[in-house]
Formats: C-alpha cells, sequence, structure tokens
C-alpha cells in the first residue's frame, strides 16, 4: 500500500491556515456589526488640547493665548558684525606637542582643556605657560584662537 502523502506537520500548518482564516472572518463580522453607519460629523471629530493631547471634547476658549507672529524664532538670530565682542579667556597650557603643532590649555574660569593649534598661536608656547585666548567653535568642539603668552 502506498503511504500517504500528508505528514502530520502538513496538517497542523493547514489547521493553523483555517484557524487564522476564520479568526479574520470572525473580525470581520465583528467590525460590520459594531460599525455604526451615518454618525454625525460631532461625533467624529477630535480635538487637540493645549498640551498636544487629543481629546473629544473642544478647547476652552478662555485658555487662548495670542501670539504675534514676530515673536516666534526659528533657529538662531543672526548677529551683527560688531555685536559681540571676543570673549579673552586665561589659562594655562597643559600639552603642546611643537612637533606635530598641537597642544590644550585648561581654561582658568571653566576648568575646561580647550584644544590649540599652531595656527591660533600670536606667541610661540610651551608647556605650563600662562595665556590668553579666544575660542571658537571649530568642526569637533572649542578651539583657541589668537594665544598670548601672558608676562
Amino acid at each position: 500500500m502506498a503511504k500517504s502523502q500528508e505528514t502530520f506537520n502538513k496538517k497542523e500548518k493547514e489547521k493553523a491556515r483555517l484557524k487564522k482564516k476564520k479568526e479574520k472572518e470572525d473580525r470581520k463580522e465583528e467590525r460590520k456589526a459594531s460599525a455604526q453607519k451615518g454618525q454625525q460629523l460631532d461625533d467624529m471629530l477630535a480635538y487637540v488640547d493645549e498640551n498636544g493631547n487629543l481629546s473629544t471634547t473642544p478647547p476652552d476658549m478662555s485658555r487662548k493665548r495670542d501670539i504675534r507672529q514676530d515673536e516666534i524664532r526659528i533657529g538662531i538670530p543672526r548677529q551683527e558684525a560688531g555685536e559681540a565682542e571676543p570673549d579673552v579667556r586665561q589659562g594655562v597650557v597643559t600639552f603642546f606637542n611643537e612637533s606635530k603643532g598641537y597642544g590644550f590649555i585648561k581654561d582658568l574660569k571653566t576648568q575646561r582643556s580647550v584644544f590649540v593649534h599652531v595656527r591660533g598661536l600670536t606667541d610661540p608656547i610651551k608647556e605650563n605657560d600662562r595665556v590668553t585666548f579666544e575660542v571658537e567653535m571649530g568642526l569637533k568642539g572649542e578651539n583657541a584662537i589668537k594665544v598670548r603668552k601672558m608676562l
């Protein structure tokens, strides 16, 4: 006699597929039964409250604030050419490699380490020198420029 081509695993997969199909049809029938046709527009609306959450009640107009268009700032406001004076800081050179041309200055005010490159020097410096400098933002963080040795 020939052996059946239908294995236990095939039967189980077929049962699971039919069960899934039946559940899907049941959910479809349930949605049809609970659907309310002809709802009023007010019943279908959702409102956004002052905190940005959805609600079914309209917002309270007494809490409305007037916002002028010129008060809205998007991004960073532009600075005029002569508006900001450079902030001259003081610090101590903690590390400087003369052969590679870079080092670090510890800012005395903030105690943060600021990168310095030989291009930002006005006077030659070495480790433990007290210096004055200005800070500019580079691609990787703060860079010291206009570095001068203090007397």
